[in-house]
C-alpha cells in the first residue's frame, strides 16, 4: 500500500520548517505503511563539497565506528555527524569517490545511502513516527524533501529496503506501487552501469531515471520517459538538487493529491497528510492527472 509525500518550499522563510512539516505529513500516513519510513532531505550545501550518507544493514550496526574508520583512511579532516544509524561525511568529490571504493573493498556491508551536494537521507525499519524521532528529521531544514512509509509487498525489509532511493548524485525517488519489468530492466540499468543494490522495483525506477538524466534529459524529459518504457501502475516523487517532480502511470489507481500556495507545492497520497500545512485553506487543491509530469525547479 505505502504512503508517499513530498515538499518543495518556495519562500525561504519556511525553509526551517521543512523537517517538521514533513514529519507531520508523513505521521498522518503512518497506517499506509507500518514497517519502516525513510526521509530525504535538500539541506545547505558547502561549495564543492558533496555530503556521503551511509548507513549499516540495520540498525544496532555500529556506524560511528565504521564512519571514523571510512574517516581515517580517505578524509582525516572531514567533517562527520552521526544521525542515529546513519553517518554523514562531507567530503570533495575526489574523497567521495575513494570513499566509496574503499567501502567496497573493506566495509561491504556498508551501503552509500546517498550522495550528493545537497541532499541527505535518512531511513530505518520500523513505525514511521519512531523512525523520524530516532533521526531528528523534525529539527532539519531545507528547501524541499520527499518522504515515504513503507508496506512491503516485495524485497526484504530492511535499512536497505526501505525508501528513498537514490541512485545518482542529488536524484532520490519514492514511490507507491508495482512494476512488472522490473526484473528485465535491472539487467539493463546494470549492464548500464547503473548500480542496484536491492530487490526492489522503485530502486529501478531510481535508477532508470538516473541514467535518462546521465544521457542528457532534464528531469521532466526523464519522467516523459517513464510513460514508454516503465510497465505497471506506479505513483512517482522524484527529487533532484533543484527539483521536485511527480508522475502517475497512465492508469492512476493509487491515489494523490496535490497542494500548491505562493510559499510551497505539496503532495501526498492522502488530504489529510496536506491538513496540517499552513495556509492549506487558500491553497490550489488538485489530484495530479494520469500520465502527466508535475515538476518544479528553481533557477
Amino acid at each position: 500500500m505505502c504512503g508517499i509525500a513530498g515538499l518543495f518550499i518556495k519562500n525561504p522563510k519556511l525553509e526551517p520548517q521543512l523537517g517538521e512539516l514533513l514529519t507531520k505529513m508523513t505521521s498522518t500516513l503512518c497506517s499506509r505503511g507500518p514497517d519502516s519510513a525513510g526521509f530525504a532531505i535538500y539541506s545547505a550545501g558547502q561549495d564543492g563539497k558533496t555530503k556521503l550518507t551511509i548507513a549499516g544493514p540495520s540498525a544496532d550496526y555500529d556506524i560511528a565506528t565504521a564512519a571514523e574508520k571510512l574517516r581515517a583512511a580517505v578524509a582525516p579532516k572531514a567533517p562527520t555527524a552521526i544521525h542515529y544509524s546513519h553517518a554523514v561525511l562531507t567530503l570533495t568529490a575526489n574523497e567521495a569517490r575513494h570513499a566509496r571504493e574503499w567501502l567496497e573493498a573493506n566495509l561491504p556491508d556498508v551501503n552509500v545511502v546517498s550522495e550528493g551536494h545537497r541532499l541527505e537521507i535518512f531511513k530505518e525499519v520500523g513505525y514511521p513516527d519512531d523512525v523520524a524521532a530516532l533521526f531528528g528529521i523534525g529539527a532539519m531544514s531545507g528547501s524541499h524533501g520527499i518522504t515515504h512509509t513503507r508496506m512491503a509487498t516485495e524485497s526484504a525489509v530492511s535499512t536497505d529496503g526501505a525508501h528513498p532511493f537514490s541512485t545518482g548524485a542529488d536524484q532520490c525517488l519514492v514511490h507507491n506501487g508495482s512494476l512488472s519489468n522490473h526484473a528485465s530492466l535491472r539487467r539493463q540499468l546494470q549492464r548500464d552501469g547503473i548500480k542496484i543494490k536491492t530487490q526492489n522495483d522503485s530502486e529501478v525506477a531510481a535508477g532508470y531515471l538516473t541514467k535518462q538524466m546521465r544521457s542528457g534529459q532534464t528531469l521532466e524529459g526523464a519522467l516523459k520517459s517513464c510513460l514508454d518504457d516503465l510497465d505497471g501502475f506506479f505513483t512517482f516523487v522524484v527529487g533532484t538538487e533543484k527539483g521536485f517532480g511527480v508522475l502517475r502511470d497512465p492508469i492512476a489507481c493509487k491515489p494523490a493529491v496535490m497542494a500548491e500556495t505562493d510559499d510551497y507545492v505539496a503532495f501526498a497520497s492522502e488530504y489529510k497528510s496536506l491538513a496540517g500545512l499552513p495556509g492549506i485553506s487558500g491553497a490550489k487543491v488538485w489530484e495530479p492527472k494520469p500520465a502527466t509530469v508535475y515538476f518544479w525547479e528553481r533557477s
